[in-house]
């Protein structure tokens, strides 16, 4: 792959470049749904620069997301601390992550009682911003994972609106996404199927590795028409 090639041709160069290990790791990640490379690098960088972690805890998260280790996605959260977590345009907070493992653990108590702390953090922002496609998003998965059904598609359908795919390509795709994610929460797998299929039409940050491996996505695996999806990003 010529990506590996070009930071293998930097590493050559730059052997200890952090950020360029990680964005090689990112590779295996996203192309292969191969997370052992960069749970590795995370490994030897908590063992060999523990002061460098704070820095990379989104990329901690992420990989402990899709290995589904919730002790460790905890972790990450806490080196993480009060920053939000930024998926692309789209910016999740703190409770909601805690929401997102205690849902992955199973433990629905837990889980709403964190949504609903996300739900009253995430209102304060659109006070703030009411017509800001990337935070309705992440209301409407809250209010997706609350059961707040009608709020959870208007929010989605709204942000999608506000910040198209006409407007701007690859924050409108993003939108796209989450509403797919959204009515995916919801459990229209109709509806999150088309969106997602939708996305593939256009440049993205969808991956092969993201939808295999992520969390978020679990509501739609074994629906035929999402392992197609999924099958189209393999590697050939």
């Amino acid at each position: 792959m010529k990506a590996n090639a070009t930071f293998d041709r930097a590493l050559a160069i730059e052997p200890n470049d952090l950020e360029t290990k990680l964005s090689r790791a990112f590779v295996e990640f996203n192309w292969k749904a191969d997370t052992k490379p960069l749970h590795r690098l995370i490994d030897s960088i908590q063992v060999s620069d523990p002061g460098a972690i704070p820095g990379i805890a989104d990329v901690w998260l992420v990989c402990a997301l899709a290995e589904h280790d919730a002790t460790a996605a905890r972790k990450a959260i806490i080196a993480i601390g009060g920053t939000p977590f930024s998926d692309d345009a789209v910016q999740l907070n703190r409770p909601f992550l805690e929401g997102l493992i205690a849902r992955m653990l199973n433990d629905d108590e837990k889980a709403r009682a964190a949504f609903a702390a996300a739900r009253t953090e995430q209102e304060k922002i659109i006070q703030a911003q009411p017509d800001y496609g990337p935070a309705l998003c992440a209301l409407g998965l809250i209010d997706a994972a609350l059961g707040r059904n009608e709020e959870a598609l208007h929010e989605g359908r709204r942000a999608v609106e506000l910040l198209s795919v006409e407007k701007d390509a690859l924050g409108g795709i993003e939108m796209v996404k989450y509403l797919a994610l959204i009515a995916a929460w919801l459990g229209d797998n109709d509806l999150a199927c088309e969106q997602l299929a939708a996305t593939l039409r256009y440049p993205s940050s969808l991956s092969y590795g993201q939808l295999k491996l992520l969390p978020f996505w679990d509501p739609l695996h074994g629906d035929p028409r999402f392992e197609k999806i999924v099958a189209s990003l393999a590697p050939k």
